[in-house]
């Protein structure tokens, strides 16, 4: 296939808290990229994923989902999502098909409204609601908002995702390859490690703890046949640091353990991973903390 008939471009990924996003980049990319969970605000800077076809190539921006900001941290993360919406070819809005309807979902129309690029909604979820109950959903967004497209999927079980791929390369412009045609994602090795930690953190703690936990490498020794990686999970008050460790360690033994095997399968040998924790008052609200965390970026 020569340049000219080979399409590429940029797509922004965009939506409100567990809409399904993060899920849908992975299926997209075939590889585990950008972590998942049922907390909301999980994404916090942008994700780049690529799919790489004989068609052309797409880069797709996932983004943090679109919320009222309360901390720095989160003014930040919808300072991304803006910048992420303004230079891109299309934009694929993805809504939660089993929620209601609700003042969250008209602020993110009038959010995507004014761009001046070809819009597609993705109904998500299509899997856990009765075919007769989309059809009002897909008339309701009908009405909002100027799409080039509605299109139901499932992004857990892959519904429509394949369909999704063939609307945006008959939309995107012709041209050459933005990366490698085997790179999947422009994320360092560090930051995917220290995410996976974070999500596993996320997974064994309390509600209250997602928004509340960051993770840091503090140093990364590749090195065969043993790669050692030493990682701080920074929270905000004492007992929050309790929360994490857990009756004699066992909650931090727990998603040292569970990291450790998903970061082996991503660097594909054995690792020494260990785990600290540190209180970090009011992390979130700090500049220079938030920098060094390496949000916002």
């Amino acid at each position: 296939m020569t340049e000219d008939s080979q399409r590429s471009g940029f797509v922004t990924l965009v939506g409100r808290p567990n809409s399904g996003k993060s899920t849908l980049l992975n299926q997209l990319v075939g590889e585990k990229i950008s972590i998942v969970t049922d907390k909301p605000q999980t994404t916090r800077n942008i994700v780049r994923g690529i799919v790489t076809r004989p068609e052309g190539q797409i880069v797709f921006l996932d983004t943090p989902g679109i919320h009222k900001p309360v901390h720095k941290m989160n003014n930040l993360m919808m300072e991304s999502v803006r910048e992420a919406m303004s230079e891109v070819d299309v934009l694929a809005l993805l809504v939660d098909a089993t929620e209601p309807f609700g003042r969250g979902d008209q602020f993110t129309i009038e959010l995507v409204k004014p761009l001046q690029i070809p819009k597609l909604l993705l109904l998500n979820k299509i899997d856990k609601i009765k075919k007769q109950d989309l059809l009002p959903i897909i008339e309701k967004y009908s009405v909002l908002g100027a799409f080039q497209e509605i299109l139901p999927i499932s992004a857990l079980k892959r519904d429509n995702v394949d369909t999704f791929l063939d609307i945006l390369f008959k939309l995107l412009p012709a041209g050459p390859y933005y990366y490698p045609e085997d790179q999947l994602s422009d994320r360092q090795e560090r930051s995917l490690v220290s995410e996976i930690v974070r999500e596993k953190v996320i997974e064994l703690t309390r509600e209250e703890l997602p928004y509340s936990v960051a993770v840091t490498i503090d140093r990364f020794e590749e090195g065969a046949p043993l790669a050692r990686i030493y990682t701080t999970i920074h929270v905000e008050r004492e007992t929050q640091k309790g929360i994490v460790i857990g009756k004699g360690g066992q909650l931090l033994k727990a998603i040292g353990t569970a990291a450790r095997i998903d970061v082996e399968k991503l660097l594909g040998q054995k690792v020494f991973l260990e785990l600290r924790v540190k209180v970090s008052p009011g992390w979130r609200d700090d500049p220079q903390a938030l920098k060094s965390f390496g949000l916002g970026e």
